[in-house]
């Protein structure tokens, strides 16, 4: 069994309400060269492709990368974190909704994660026990910061705490805040302004001291971890070196088995380094599909690395079914999708 474990996924229902004119997403879509786009207000813009929201999209290319099942997470741009906090509630909801319906109609081949309205820490706590309580998610995927407060701030804490307390996994993953200094030709503010913005949020939680404070708390991280684990060692001599660094209760390098790492580094020499980093139970497989910076094959840069069938096996499902808790089909719901709205709009 193969299971990609960041898949986007834009529900159709929220296509459907951009495409209309639903002003809560500050979006709009526009016609590009015979291509439909999403163009947020907020500045990020990309090809709205139909294998976003078309399931049988998903299952043909399913079909041609041989994956078995998806991890399906929303889209970045549908975090909202710049929308005021009583609309982030409801397109929250919308978004979340969406995708457990999507979810629903054929749980076989689907699984997935919520999002909630970060930018208001009470709201997401809420929304957080919907999720888990009335749709049955077990991961909910954040950003690296919510638009640009990194994730040790205070005011995240009663999040964190509910997380690890549902036994919650956590998605990591960077989104579009703006250009940052320096960063603004050549997509450098993805190129390197992703994976430097997830070194900075793993970083922030071990000097934070979140993962002192919530020792259960299950973490993984999108495209390799960013430079997080390939800077470790300079992580570890500032914890050594300098006393602004020295907060939390072990150098940096003993919190590697915290948090699970995607495949999508791009480079089989990375991705072997990466596995003997932290180990072959901390890796599991990643597309970031349908986006231009993901792969439609997944798996195909872990059959160039030099690795054992077991150590495959490991990544392409076993650490898949620790990370979200899917220990059978059943377990994820199949023979009670019915239920999975039980309390809806409570």
């Amino acid at each position: 069994m193969i299971i990609d474990t960041h898949h986007h996924i834009i529900p159709k229902t929220i296509v459907d309400s951009i495409r209309k004119g639903d002003s809560r997403f500050q979006a709009e879509i526009q016609v590009r060269d015979g291509q439909e786009w999403i163009v947020h207000r907020q500045g990020y813009a990309y090809p709205l492709f139909n294998k976003f929201y078309d399931a049988n999209a998903k299952q043909e290319d399913m079909k041609a990368a041989n994956l078995d099942l998806l991890v399906l997470s929303p889209a970045p741009p549908m975090f909202c974190y710049w929308l005021d906090t009583t609309v982030a509630i409801e397109t929250s909801r919308m978004v979340n909704d969406g995708t457990a319906e999507f979810i629903a109609a054929n749980r076989q081949l689907f699984t997935g994660m919520a999002t909630v309205p970060l930018q208001e820490p009470e709201l997401a706590v809420k929304e957080l026990e919907r999720v888990v309580d009335q749709l049955q998610f077990r991961a909910v995927e954040i950003g690296t910061s919510i638009e640009g407060t990194n994730l040790d701030d205070p005011k995240f804490l009663p999040f964190f705490e509910a997380a690890e307390a549902l036994g919650v996994t956590l998605f990591l993953h960077p989104y579009y805040v703006g250009d940052k200094s320096g960063l603004s030709k050549y997509y450098f503010t993805n190129l390197i302004g992703n994976p430097l913005d997830t070194a900075v949020a793993a970083s922030s939680l071990i000097f934070g001291g979140i993962l002192d404070r919530f020792p259960d708390l299950k973490v993984m991280l999108a495209h390799g971890g960013g430079f997080f684990p390939y800077q470790i060692g300079r992580l570890d001599k500032g914890y050594e070196e300098r006393k602004e660094s020295r907060t939390c209760k072990e150098k940096p390098s003993s919190y590697l088995n915290r948090f699970y790492f995607d495949t999508l580094t791009f480079y089989p020499e990375s991705l072997a380094f990466l596995v003997s980093l932290v180990g072959a139970k901390r890796v599991v497989l990643g597309s970031d599909y349908p986006f231009d910076m993901g792969t439609f094959h997944p798996a195909g840069i872990v059959e160039q690395c030099s690795l054992s069938s077991g150590v495959k096996e490991s990544i392409y499902q076993h650490n898949a079914f620790d990370l979200f808790k899917m220990e059978s089909t059943s377990e994820r719901g199949v023979n009670n999708a019915s239920s999975i709205y039980s309390g809806r709009g409570q």
